[in-house]
């Protein structure tokens, strides 16, 4: 049996920000995501991303054997 996770994390875009301010600002906190998850036995297994105004929603899908 599998244990699943999902960790969703939002970024707002800002007007006058350089154009990948959300890919810089975004990879720190995605990677302390990962490695919080690889110390608990979980892996990534799937992404997703959407945008809704002036917001980025990242979603990070992870699996660990139970």
């Amino acid at each position: 049996m599998k244990k699943y996770k999902l960790e969703s994390l939002i970024y707002y875009s800002k007007l006058f920000a350089e154009k990948e301010h959300i890919a810089e600002a975004s990879s720190k906190d995605i990677q302390a995501k990962l490695d919080e998850y690889a110390a608990k036995g979980y892996r990534l297994v799937s992404t997703d991303a959407t945008d809704f105004g002036f917001a980025v929603y990242f979603y990070l899908y992870f699996e660990a054997d139970a």
